[in-house]
């Protein structure tokens, strides 16, 4: 249950424990949260709330989206028919429980799937409120939720398993033939041979410990658990080491072009994230850009109270950049672009790095025309240093 339908449910039971009982009429007058500290159209889930004969009493803005029924066709009718409800066998769901004639010590009914006409799900939660513990229901507060949210939540991490099964099985496919090829037949291969297969399935195992490591980060980026070790950090040289390593893979030197902007202010973040956000953004440039790449490192206004400056970090290229209507998912999990390859997780671990520093990372088009990504870093010495 919401925490919102909570706060209802005990301001309810409090205010019933001080007044004396309604008075029974024959159309129930709406009930007034807002005497509570309560505006139930604020709640972000649905809230109906039935009195002691089953009359609908309170039915908020969201329970009127939820179920597409005006609140005015729900307001002093009966629970059953204001919200008609079946399980999914189709059996009607207030016949089943009978909140005020079933067991006098049931508090509710636990969260569970049922459908509404014509079979939208929604997620259902019931609350019994009594004066006493064994008496009479006086209010029945139900708590609705969409299932969309859910059922997103839910494909996302069913793709996140295919990508998973997909990008694993093609590398433990080769380690094994390689591995299985060496044992059964090591005296017919020549060393040469014989490197070349263990070079592979080295390539093949650090592919695999890679993706290992995407899941494990996305894993704590989820769940908040992302931890930052912060250390002086010098981003101009970070950014220097890795066009230095792909000079020597045999990017062209002329392909780079590093900028950087004085003074810098001092840097406190933690290095290896760092690098892994600068290792993304430089290998998108270069496998998926084209041109100059040029990294810009400069001083920039600080969006966060009480400093001065940020650090910002701007990678461009100048290749066909990205679709303005695909601006908006660069940063979600699985996007790949027009061009194929990787998990498509690796910009989404990247905005999660840099919002666990307390930066902002964007997305745009660079000026001459490719994609260019920026992202600040807050430059404060930690406080345990203060």
């Amino acid at each position: 249950m919401g925490v919102g339908t909570s706060g209802a449910q005990s301001a309810l039971r409090a205010h019933e424990v001080r007044s004396a009982p309604a008075p029974r009429t024959a159309d129930p007058a709406p009930v007034n949260l807002e005497e509570f500290g309560i505006d139930p159209d604020t709640l972000p889930d649905g809230l109906v709330i039935a009195d002691e004969r089953g009359r609908v009493i309170c039915f908020n803005a969201a329970a009127v989206r939820i179920t597409a029924t005006p609140a005015a066709e729900a307001l002093g009718h009966h629970l059953e028919r204001a919200l008609p409800l079946e399980d999914l066998e189709g059996r009607r769901w207030w016949q089943l429980t009978d909140p005020y004639g079933g067991l006098a010590i049931r508090v509710g009914q636990p969260e569970r799937n049922l459908l509404l006409p014509g079979g939208r799900e929604v997620l259902v939660t019931a609350r019994y409120v009594r004066v006493r513990p064994t008496g009479p229901v006086r209010r029945v507060v139900v708590s609705l939720r969409d299932t969309e949210g859910r059922r997103r939540t839910e494909r996302s991490h069913a793709e996140l398993i295919a990508t998973v099964a997909h990008e694993l099985r093609s590398p433990l496919t080769s380690v094994k033939g390689f591995t299985a090829t060496l044992l059964a037949k090591w005296e017919r291969f020549t060393d040469d041979q014989k490197k070349l297969m263990l070079e592979t399935v080295d390539a093949d195992a650090n592919r695999v410990t890679r993706l290992i490591a995407e899941l494990l980060d996305i894993s704590r980026i989820d769940s908040g658990r992302l931890e930052v070790r912060r250390q002086p950090v010098d981003i101009g040289a970070a950014v220097g080491r890795h066009i230095q390593a792909y000079v020597a893979s045999g990017q062209s030197a002329d392909r780079f072009l590093l900028r950087i902007g004085q003074p810098l202010p001092d840097l406190w973040a933690d290095p290896d994230k760092v690098d892994q956000v600068l290792s993304n953004l430089l290998e998108n440039a270069v496998r998926h850009g084209e041109g100059t790449v040029t990294i810009d490192v400069e001083p920039a206004p600080s969006p966060r109270e009480g400093e001065d400056v940020c650090t910002s970090v701007t990678v461009s290229d100048e290749g066909s950049g990205i679709p303005e209507e695909s601006m908006n998912r660069v940063f979600t999990r699985f996007w790949r672009g027009s061009k194929r390859g990787g998990t498509g997780l690796g910009l989404y671990i990247v905005k999660g790095i840099v919002e666990a520093h307390g930066g902002t990372i964007t997305v745009g088009r660079a000026p001459e025309g490719g994609a260019q990504f920026r992202f600040t870093l807050p430059v404060g010495t930690p406080a345990y240093l203060l």
